[in-house]
């Protein structure tokens, strides 16, 4: 029964969500490409220096960060549903301009923009998904797309790892363009949405912006810390941690990874079931906490003990991880959309992906010089640091639930008050 309630999750959907599906596989797909062989074309194809490739990207990313905002108050002046498609299909036509680059000013334009379009279309997407469904689904939709997005992920960038066999300018090129066309798909897919219009601003919030809304930027500060403790710790710490810290064979780090996106893709749907209210929210991202902490501990045991102790430990450590994961997704998505003024979506869902990006962009400094420099004490203060977030985010979550005014926010059908976050 327990199977077959896991595959019912994961059957394909119709309407809103299953458009989004379609359009977030391409996307994810592409991404995947881009991931695989982005820059060794442009360090082999291109012969861009090393130095100046990772200076593009860092300025690349500071770009998509300052655009999120911005980029949401368009989606919300124009609907979620225009600016997702104009910001898809630019950026693939971005992307297909990789393929034009012939030296670092050109590298250094194309990256950027393609960046400030992928940050802008995240946002006006996130919007699309509060404008096109009621409350009581948003979550769940979320949920659903995470998990192609994992297939997707995966499935591009395996493609693009087979593509690195082949090693030639041409196969770089054709995958590059590839990804272009596929971004450029998945906007104009979002043609097939229902029209959206801008909810009615309200007298009171003319002049309003989510950088004024003290307790709401109090909850995007706690999802950055907790982002701390997702993605990023996975990808640097940990492998770094098992090669240079633990008798471990790196090869478990393969399976970790395995673990990590099999555990996504059946159970994130799952594991957001309750999380549709602030309340919810709030105890989703608690509980994260507190599962991110653990796994941090785990994986401190691991250093100096026997092997089987240390794969122990680690794939112990990687499957909380991951349950830890899932549930701060699920959180972050609900308090998102849940402390958003309908008018406003748009600018909000901006600001909780600028809090993500900032938080993935200073986990691997954070990460290399704590934890790999520290050892099994770095360990700790993570896990102390993600425990705190935690924990702290359900009375903060109250705190910006009491500060919403009754016009700003929108009819739920589970509707709680203020008091039924739980501290």
């Amino acid at each position: 029964m327990g199977a077959l309630s896991i595959l019912r999750d994961l059957k394909p959907r119709r309407g809103v969500v299953g458009i989004l599906a379609v359009s977030n596989l391409a996307r994810t797909v592409a991404n995947g490409f881009l991931l695989s062989v982005t820059v060794l074309y442009f360090l082999r194809t291109v012969d861009i220096p090393s130095q100046r490739v990772g200076l593009g990207l860092t300025v690349s990313a500071v770009l998509a960060m300052l655009v999120s905002i911005p980029a949401g108050q368009l989606s919300d002046r124009l609907g979620s549903r225009t600016t997702s498609i104009v910001f898809g299909v630019f950026q693939g036509i971005a992307v297909c301009g990789y393929t034009l680059v012939g030296g670092f000013t050109g590298f250094l334009v194309v990256v950027s923009l393609s960046a400030m379009a992928d940050s802008a279309s995240a946002a006006a997407r996130g919007a699309l998904i509060a404008d096109a469904l009621p409350p009581s689904e948003r979550v769940e939709a979320r949920a659903y797309l995470q998990s192609v997005i994992n297939v997707g992920l995966s499935l591009g960038t395996l493609l693009g790892g087979a593509a690195l066999a082949v090693n030639t300018a041409v196969v770089f090129t054709a995958l590059l363009l590839t990804s272009g066309v596929l971004f450029t798909v998945a906007g104009l897919l979002c043609l097939r949405l229902p029209r959206t219009e801008a909810a009615a601003r309200p007298e009171d919030a003319k002049g309003s912006h989510v950088l004024a809304d003290l307790p709401f930027l109090a909850v995007a500060f706690l999802n950055a810390v907790l982002v701390l403790g997702t993605d990023a710790l996975l990808t640097v710490a940990l492998p770094i941690w098992i090669a240079d810290r633990t008798q471990a064979p790196v090869s478990v780090y393969a399976a970790i990874m395995l673990l990590n996106t099999v555990v996504c893709v059946l159970f994130q749907v799952r594991m957001s079931k309750g999380a549709e209210d602030v309340a919810g929210g709030a105890r989703a991202m608690r509980r994260s906490g507190v599962l991110l902490a653990v796994c941090c501990a785990l994986f401190a045991v691991a250093a100096g003990r026997p092997v089987w102790v240390a794969v122990l430990c680690l794939l112990a450590g990687a499957l909380i991880h991951v349950f830890g994961e899932m549930l701060h997704s699920a959180g972050s998505w609900a308090l998102s959309y849940e402390l958003a003024p309908a008018h406003a979506h748009g600018q909000y869902q901006g600001l909780f992906g600028l809090a993500q990006r900032v938080g993935a962009a200073v986990t691997p400094l954070l990460a290399t010089a704590v934890i790999v420099g520290w050892g099994w004490p770095g360990w700790l203060l993570f896990a102390g640091v993600l425990l705190a977030g935690g924990l702290a985010t359900p009375a903060v979550a109250r705190w910006a639930q009491r500060t919403r005014t009754p016009q700003h926010q929108e009819p739920h059908e589970d509707s709680q008050t203020p008091d039924a976050v739980s501290a």
